[in-house]
């Protein structure tokens, strides 16, 4: 059975996801049911809020090792790295219209992506060479691995981490 696993945080709460690619849907479904996901799909999709699309797209392609997808600046643009596809939606995007109570959704906060790294310490060398912000100035370590957070333009974050058994 081939596994796929993706990690989500959400504020201070991290979702593993797992999506079997080889495996049938088992569950009977009737036409009040109906599938929520594609069994067979293996990209994990994450939407960021972001201030300036082109400023992000080039961020994520630039520091981060993603590939540019879709671009359709100001208001769109997706970038994907393995099977991560994250969607930057500028303020002219319809995913930051106004909720029906007037709450607009914003960059930043605390929920963000996590990439994982072999290398930690020669990771945050190049990316405070390239000058990107870090959230935090120090590596965190304990007994997974450790750990560094740097911030996207619009103040989103992104984790990297390198688990314990790639850090001996």
């Amino acid at each position: 059975m081939k596994q796929t696993i993706a990690l989500i945080s959400i504020g201070i709460v991290t979702i593993y996801s797992i999506v079997s690619a080889d495996v049938a849907h088992s569950t009977a479904k009737t036409s009040m049911q109906p599938p929520m996901t594609n069994p067979s799909s293996t990209t994990v999709f994450v939407r960021y809020m972001v201030d300036d699309v082109d400023a992000a797209v080039a961020f994520y392609t630039n520091h981060l090792g993603f590939t540019l997808d879709e671009a359709s600046a100001p208001a769109f643009a997706a970038v994907s790295r393995g099977n991560l596809r994250l969607l930057l939606s500028g303020e002219k995007s319809s995913g930051r219209r106004p909720m029906p109570d007037g709450t607009k959704p914003v960059p930043g906060g605390w929920n963000r992506i996590q990439l994982r790294v072999s290398d930690i310490k020669a990771q945050a060398a190049r990316l405070r060479a390239a000058g990107v912000k870090f959230r935090r100035d120090d590596m965190v370590s304990g007994p997974g691995g450790s750990q560094i957070w740097v911030v996207d333009p619009s103040g989103n974050l992104i984790r990297f981490s390198q688990p314990k058994t790639d850090a001996s």
